[in-house]
């Protein structure tokens, strides 16, 4: 075990976990805007920064992403990271002034508006590459990525064309924080809307009740990486 001190007290942690790790472990509030377990670790918004002393030096460091050491001693309250965390919100709301998690959490960090100008306010997408990150990882498709760079840096399917390995299983909707990812079921498609673009997928039909249910797309990325028999689709999960 490794022997570190947050906030004064002393904690004990397994190697490989991060700061954060150990921190929510304990209770230990560190705000986040694009952590989730199922996926690893990508350092996107900074809120969850913290300073630690390491021999005497001091320096800020990305919670999420950074590794515990025998003695190390993390402080994650004081001025200097209220300011940075204060700012780093501020910059979000500018980003996505609509969006309901960032204005949540800006009311926890006690910022109630933002000093930098909103290009676009009808944006909702912070950047946090859940998105991306549980197609690579967890689905193992990455049909969507982060492409551009400075203030044109959006979440895009590859030439932003719908000819895509996405398989419209919807799980960059489900993990998406704000809402920016939208997916809707209906007249036997399934139409996920992206910031700059939507594709449709069709459905297959529960042979019981009728019920749309699953992608045609994602029957097969299933038949093609397990030995799942193709007539198990023909009936829904309520009907089985």
């Amino acid at each position: 075990m490794i022997n570190l001190t947050i906030d004064g007290k002393k904690y004990q942690a397994e190697e490989g976990q991060t700061v954060l790790e150990v921190a929510h472990r304990h209770g230990i509030f560190i705000p986040t805007l694009c952590v989730d377990e199922a996926v690893s670790a990508y350092g996107a918004c900074r809120l969850c920064m913290v300073e630690i002393d390491r021999k005497g030096r001091k320096k800020l460091v990305a919670s999420c992403l950074y590794q515990v050491e025998e003695g190390l001693v993390v402080t994650t309250q004081n001025d200097r990271i209220t300011n940075i965390r204060k700012t780093v919100i501020e910059l979000l709301l500018a980003r996505c002034p609509q969006s309901e998690g960032v204005q949540t959490m800006a009311k926890k960090l006690g910022v109630n508006g933002t000093r930098f100008e909103s290009e676009k306010p009808e944006n909702l997408c912070t950047l946090c590459a859940l998105c991306t990150r549980v197609c690579s990882e967890v689905v193992g498709k990455s049909a969507i990525s982060l492409v551009s760079r400075g203030t044109g840096r959006e979440v895009a399917l590859p030439y932003y064309e719908d000819k895509t390995d996405c398989i419209a299983c919807g799980s960059c909707a489900y993990i998406c924080p704000t809402g920016a990812i939208k997916m809707k079921d209906g007249n036997g498609v399934r139409t996920i809307t992206w910031p700059n673009c939507e594709v449709s997928f069709k459905l297959r039909r529960c042979a019981k009740c009728g019920a749309e249910w699953i992608p045609e797309k994602q029957i097969k990325h299933i038949l093609n990486t397990t030995e799942v028999p193709e007539d198990f689709f023909n009936i829904c999960p309520d009907c089985r």
